[in-house]
């Protein structure tokens, strides 16, 4: 087989490769045995729960808005409540907490920065206790939610083993991500939140296309508007996920015995989106939140205020989902990247970026330079929260009704990081050929 050697891998060969090749084939076929495993889980039922009754409830009450937002993670195991209805969830909650815990103990931070392959095995064993915790807690929520409703026949017994499914059920998802990361394609967590995204879009593009089927013109037209929207989102998306700012570095002079190595150029690579869709999440959750409250507060304040100012249409709504994707990006961006670290790094490593002296004053050109980078991805991820749900509303085209900017960002994202981890494995195995030649 030709290649071209020093090049990105072309389709032709990617596809030969996934194909001819057994390492990759059986990587190929172990992700993708495990995420069907996976989906045919979420249809196994939880015993002793009044589905009709509970189905009802989720379409007419103030729930709807939650459980739709988490159903994006679970793909519709919530609202079917099977046995992985909470799904990768608690995995995720649990990775977002200790990655706020290592930026703000000492220990934890230690362990991830200076004991290497062992330290990072030790915060990924703590990510696993945390999440079996979080997974026990959602779960005991969830039955204690069902228990006098929907339970067909309420005690304790039925809490019990509501919480035992659903939690083996979640560690059971949590085992395959790692599986699926080890021995498969990709990151596992983040393909088991892209199928589930994708499980939602045959729904939706049915009721799409007997919307068109309908014969209103002004509909079709509404439908062209959003597919256009949603083209342009997701060519905006691919650009700023990829695009960096790289800084000039220069590596200082070094004498190795009689050896002289001369100065090297290179670059410090800055993200234009540091936090990635976790922004997005963040203000989600917390507007979320208050309309999930009115199912046990019972206040009229509060319930007309949920209701007049927090309805996705209002215009206070917008502003404040926007000011807390702005927040949350220079939040999130803190805890991924650190000047003050990176200063040091450069520091230790005998480079420098050009004009700027080491130290404090490249530690405040980087901020200088990170915080202009994360206010330019905050106003982008701002517009694609906020794009496709007006578009919605003007082209009166309901049916992609929650697969907003958190879908399309993660899906972008991860198409983008697996393919990336096939070519490198086509990469691989084109040297590997090289070196039988």
């Amino acid at each position: 087989m030709v290649v071209s050697r020093g090049k990105n891998p072309s389709a032709q060969e990617t596809f030969m490769q996934m194909a001819q090749a057994a390492g990759l084939r059986s990587r190929l076929l172990v992700t993708l045995g495990l995420l069907v495993l996976v989906r045919l889980g979420i249809f196994i039922p939880v015993p002793g729960i009044d589905r009709q009754a509970f189905g009802a409830s989720i379409q007419s009450g103030s729930l709807a808005g939650f459980v739709g937002f988490l159903d994006i993670f679970v793909g519709g195991g919530l609202s079917a409540l099977g046995i992985f209805a909470l799904g990768i969830l608690p995995f995720i909650n649990a990775s977002i907490i200790m990655q706020l815990l290592t930026a703000a103990l000492p220990q934890l931070e230690d362990l991830q920065k200076n004991e290497g392959e062992a330290g990072r095995r030790k915060i990924s064993q703590i990510t696993r206790y945390v999440a079996l915790g979080w997974a026990i807690l959602q779960s005991t929520l969830l039955a204690s939610f069902l228990l006098y409703q929907f339970a067909e026949v309420p005690g304790p017994a039925f809490v019990a083993q509501t919480v035992i499914a659903l939690t083996a059920g979640s560690m059971f998802v949590m085992w395959v991500g790692e599986l699926i990361t080890e021995r498969g394609i990709g990151n596992g967590a983040s393909l088991l939140i892209f199928l589930n995204i994708v499980s939602t879009l045959p729904r939706s593009l049915g009721q799409t296309i007997e919307l068109a089927q309908s014969g209103d013109r002004g509909l079709v037209g509404g439908i062209i508007i959003l597919m256009l929207a949603f083209l342009a989102m997701i060519v905006g998306i691919v650009f700023v996920q990829e695009g960096t700012r790289r800084i000039p570095i220069i590596s200082a002079r070094r004498q190795v015995g009689r050896k002289l190595y001369l100065e090297q150029s290179n670059y410090l690579p800055l993200r234009l989106n540091q936090g990635g869709v976790m922004p997005i999440i963040f203000a989600s959750a917390v507007l979320v939140l208050p309309i999930s409250l009115t199912q046990y507060i019972t206040n009229p304040g509060f319930s007309q205020f949920v209701n007049n100012y927090l309805n996705p249409t209002s215009l206070f709504y917008v502003s404040l989902y926007l000011v807390l994707i702005l927040f949350f990006s220079y939040f999130y961006s803190s805890l991924v990247m650190n000047p003050d670290d990176v200063s040091r790094n450069l520091k230790k490593m005998g480079a420098s970026i050009p004009g700027i002296r080491p130290g404090k004053a490249t530690t405040e050109y980087i901020s200088r330079i990170l915080n202009r980078l994360t206010f330019l991805g905050a106003v982008f991820l701002g517009m694609v929260a906020v794009v496709p749900s007006a578009v919605e509303s003007l082209t009166r085209v309901q049916t992609f009704r929650g697969f907003g900017a958190t879908s399309l960002l993660i899906l972008v994202g991860v198409a983008i990081d697996t393919a990336k981890q096939i070519q490198t494995y086509v990469i691989s195995q084109r040297y590997e050929g090289m070196v039988k030649q």
